[in-house]
């Protein structure tokens, strides 16, 4: 079997990898509708942050496609949430309020997984460069990554840097390319293993699927159950270590 190369720069996905998306959007949601829905338990407000986080209508992959703008596709989410909760739908005046005031929030709420601050001053110390590489524009993902303390991030690349998004092979030649490490010789890591690990991996990387326990990501399929072949599992960022030196 001929060895793999040694690793000289890593690249991770932003979303549900670095920070912890879903419970902004959780925290978001509920800070905003909790007065109006004093009838809400503890179950029917994981129902309803669930059903807006894990997006089963595809309203973002039709953002990611030109089909729908970025407020339309959060609008879209919420609204099939109020539905499926049996609420009203908003109406146009009252959605837009809305998206304006979330916009506004959610920043406040953006962290970094517990793992994340740990893996990155050890590969500061390893000299190995690392970067960002995502499904959504550079500079709402640069001020997403400076909000949950992650500046020092420098390399990023967002759908609007090449004009494709993941698992089109461009996005990921482009970071490692600004990384400065052959693809080859980059790991992507990220928690989407379809669109993240494999997509990776088919633009030559060496694809990483983060699959955190007790925190999976929000688009899963049967798929995940089938056998790996060309991308390594992980449970937890910190493992990347132990695969670079590998």
């Amino acid at each position: 079997m001929t060895p793999q190369p040694q690793v000289h720069g890593v690249l991770f996905d932003i979303d549900e990898t670095l920070v912890d998306l879903q419970a902004a959007m959780g925290t978001t949601l509920r800070t905003l509708a909790e007065q109006d829905l004093p009838h809400f338990t503890e179950t029917d407000w994981a129902v309803y942050q669930a059903l807006f986080a894990a997006d089963p209508q595809g309203f973002y992959d039709q953002y990611l496609a030109g089909e729908l703008s970025f407020a339309e596709q959060r609008i879209r989410r919420l609204q099939h949430a109020q539905v499926s909760s049996g609420l009203p739908e908003l109406d146009d005046d009252a959605a837009e309020a809305w998206n304006a005031t979330y916009e506004s929030v959610l920043p406040r709420h953006f962290q970094a997984f517990d793992d994340v601050v740990p893996l990155l001053d050890e590969l500061d110390a390893r000299g190995i460069p690392y970067g960002a590489v995502s499904n959504n524009v550079h500079d709402y993902q640069r001020a997403k990554l400076d909000a949950a303390g992650l500046q020092r991030i420098g390399v990023l690349v967002g759908i609007d840097t090449v004009g494709v998004a993941k698992p089109d092979p461009a996005i990921f030649l482009e970071g490692a390319r600004l990384l400065g490490t052959e693809p080859a010789q980059t790991f992507y890591v990220g928690d989407n293993r379809r669109v993240d690990a494999e997509g990776a991996a088919d633009a030559g990387l060496r694809g990483v699927w983060l699959d955190r326990p007790g925190n999976p990501s929000p688009v899963r399929s049967e798929a995940d159950a089938r056998p790996l072949q060309g991308i390594s599992r992980i449970g937890s960022l910190m493992e990347v270590i132990g695969l670079v030196g590998a």
